[in-house]
């Protein structure tokens, strides 16, 4: 029983072998409008400033596709509430975002809209003032990307994403409104 489940499983690794997994390689470069603002629904606070990203796409199919990125993203404080009002109460994010997404894409002709998600990491310093806590963080902490978006194009090279990374031990919300162009390697 033993010799024959250890035959099974070498047809499978040296056959897994000669397989494909990855369809295509390419690099994705993202640069966007940042944010960052509290989980407090009730606080009117989202502070902006830059982001920029670059992930290495590894196509599985049309359908999904792996993403190891890293990127960094730079928001800061004017002192002001969404309306225009003074207020003391800010969040705030510098840091350096690594991790990896998988993204699931519905392949239409033309425009290709996606949702993604995976884990990762950001680097740097986090600040969240409100009215119900004060965090103040500087190091390494997790976070939970999450992104909608469009690819557009023939050949699907363009998008426009909603991306976001939730930040849950500052309790922020972080992330852009980012455009990104994809750019095939050739292996």
């Amino acid at each position: 029983m033993k010799k024959a489940a250890l035959i099974v499983l070498y047809a499978l690794i040296t056959n897994q072998m000669d397989a494909q997994f990855i369809k295509e390689r390419s690099l994705n470069l993202s640069f966007g409008y940042g944010l960052t603002f509290p989980y407090e629904e009730e606080v009117d606070i989202i502070n902006s400033g830059v982001y920029a990203q670059a992930e290495y796409v590894l196509t599985a199919s049309k359908w999904i596709a792996f993403r190891p990125y890293a990127g960094v993203l730079f928001t800061k404080s004017n002192g002001t509430d969404i309306n225009g009002n003074f207020t003391p109460y800010k969040a705030t994010t510098n840091a350096l975002l690594l991790g990896a997404k998988a993204r699931l894409t519905f392949p239409i002709p033309y425009i290709a809209p996606y949702v993604e998600s995976g884990i990762g990491a950001s680097i740097g310093r986090f600040k969240s003032i409100t009215p119900y806590s004060e965090r103040d963080e500087s190091g390494i902490i997790h976070h939970i990307p999450f992104s909608l978006g469009l690819s557009i194009g023939r050949n699907h090279n363009l998008d426009i994403a909603f991306t976001y990374y939730f930040q849950p031990l500052v309790q922020q919300i972080a992330g852009a409104l980012a455009i990104g162009y994809t750019i095939p390697l050739r292996s």
